[in-house]
């Protein structure tokens, strides 16, 4: 199993110094890759009564330029992002700007997708809330003829493209992984998705959503073995005696790469959150 860290993005403010330290720390360390959230707005809540999640005072580095950053001062680290809400995203756009950051980090992207939950987003950047499901489904066809064929032409329900295609291309395609519990997401992996991305814990419920992708991999004539599975293990969510248990238990029910997540863990400095990082993979692996 390979183990990756969580860009802490929430929590580390935006100094590129910290942020380039941030990386190059842990990729000095071991880990295997860095996975980064995705928003693109936040909504502020003064109002918006009842409002849960992330505001307008959530920092969220845009995923897509982090990563192009990244590129260029880690040499080994795979870059995942975890997860893209493409439905809100114009999809040939997505295409080049997945592309491009593959092609600079020499194939070092994974692209996560999901459909999100926050409407303000939704209503913000033109995309129908309602639709996502249906939509991103065909996003993902999109973005696989687009990263392998030079030119292509696609009369879908959602995409009209005639006879245009990408340059650079990635040279392979880029993995597609989908976040998210529904059943319609957890068949939808099964179905076409290089793997997927749990947040709970390694109980009997991810046994069963495993299951389920297992079994729609099989009606759909896959091998369920080539789908890989991303864990995440949030270190303040866990007590410290139970980490190594957690890990090892996501190893038992077939994670191929789990994520070590240091927010809200209280680190009273940006940098700690590299430190602990550090500290912590010769405990986990």
């Amino acid at each position: 199993m390979k183990i990756g860290a969580v860009f802490p993005q929430l929590e580390i403010g935006a100094d590129p110094t910290v942020v380039r330290d941030w990386v190059t720390t842990v990729e000095r360390a071991g880990y295997s890759h860095v996975l980064a959230y995705d928003h693109v707005l936040g909504a502020d809540p003064a109002n918006r009564p009842g409002w849960a999640g992330y505001t307008h005072k959530s920092l969220f580095h845009e995923v897509f330029v982090l990563f192009g950053y990244f590129a260029a001062i880690t040499t080994e680290l795979e870059l995942v992002v975890g997860v893209l809400v493409l439905p809100q995203r114009q999809t040939a756009l997505a295409a080049k700007q997945a592309a491009e950051v593959d092609v600079l980090s020499g194939g070092r992207l994974r692209l996560g997708v999901g459909i999100g939950w926050n409407p303000v987003e939704y209503q913000a950047l033109g995309v129908p809330f309602k639709q996502r499901g249906a939509l991103l489904e065909e996003q993902v066809d999109v973005l696989r003829k687009l990263w392998s064929e030079p030119v292509i032409s696609y009369d879908g329900k959602f995409h009209q493209i005639v006879e245009a295609g990408l340059n650079p291309l990635p040279g392979r395609q880029i993995p597609v992984w989908f976040g998210g519990s529904a059943d319609a997401v957890l068949r939808r992996t099964g179905r076409i998705g290089d793997g997927w991305m749990p947040q709970g814990p390694p109980d009997d419920n991810a046994r069963a959503q495993l299951e389920t992708i297992r079994a729609a991999a099989v009606e759909a004539g896959r091998d369920p073995a080539e789908i890989g599975f991303e864990a995440r293990l949030t270190l303040g969510n866990v007590p410290e005696q139970d980490w190594r248990t957690y890990v090892d238990s996501w190893r038992e029910l077939g994670a191929t790469h789990l994520t070590v997540n240091t927010m809200n863990m209280g680190l009273s400095k940006p940098e700690d959150h590299a430190e602990v990082l550090r500290d912590v993979l010769p405990k986990l692996s």
